[in-house]
């Protein structure tokens, strides 16, 4: 059994992350979005506080250089590619597609599926396949106005994938199942909200609690 805490979506609030690591994971996820376009420099502060492994991805409000401060922390950035951890698979793709509102780091639809090819390349099939990207697949967790405004290169791929983590969207919290995926959006954890995560010792064994602090 692993215990995963899932945090997305921290936007600076880094004050609330001590807190999330009394959950006691075994490791750490971060699906982007650890400042709020502020200095990428920013980022070491909630990198420093984490002593489990750690494996984070840029969103779409970090710059680009925070994949450097990822790199030269004690985390392992994820962005473009894959790795195995006994049972667990991770694959990361960072940034979003793009938006109206010009953040720092947005891919377009092609470097987005160039990207995930390229990072699923790196591993192999594994018990436990997860997913970990900022901007939602196309139609789920992602509606925004009635529109959905999610990734259709991401969506493209989930069925390679047991479990998908995903943020973006403050206010499409949740866990949905689709084509045989788990999705899960645990909602902005400068809002105080995460994710544990659960899995078994088989394949498809995943549980999700979604917690408010």
């Amino acid at each position: 059994m692993t215990k995963i805490l899932l945090l997305t979506d921290i936007h600076g609030q880094f004050e609330i992350v001590p807190a999330f690591l009394e959950l006691g994971p075994d490791l750490v996820i971060i699906a982007g979005d650890l400042t709020d376009c502020g200095a990428p420099e920013d980022a070491r502060k909630v990198l420093d506080m984490i002593d489990v492994p750690c494996f984070a991805i840029p969103g779409n409000c970090d710059r680009k250089e925070i994949i450097n401060i990822i790199e030269e922390s004690d985390a392992v950035n994820l962005h473009g590619t894959s790795l195995e951890i006994g049972s667990i698979t991770l694959t990361g793709v960072g940034g979003s597609n793009p938006t109206p509102f010009g953040t720092p780091f947005e891919l377009s639809e092609e470097e987005i599926d160039k990207l995930l090819q390229e990072a699923m390349a790196r591993g192999g099939r594994n018990i436990h396949n997860i997913l970990v990207v900022h901007a939602p697949p196309h139609g789920t967790l992602d509606e925004v106005g009635g529109a959905n405004v999610g990734c259709r290169s991401i969506r493209k791929y989930l069925k390679d994938f047991d479990l998908v983590c995903c943020g973006h969207i403050h206010d499409q919290t949740g866990v949905v199942e689709k084509e045989g995926t788990v999705i899960v959006n645990p909602g902005p954890a400068s809002e105080g909200k995460c994710a544990i995560i659960i899995l078994g010792e088989e394949a498809k064994d995943i549980q999700v609690d979604l917690i408010q602090l």
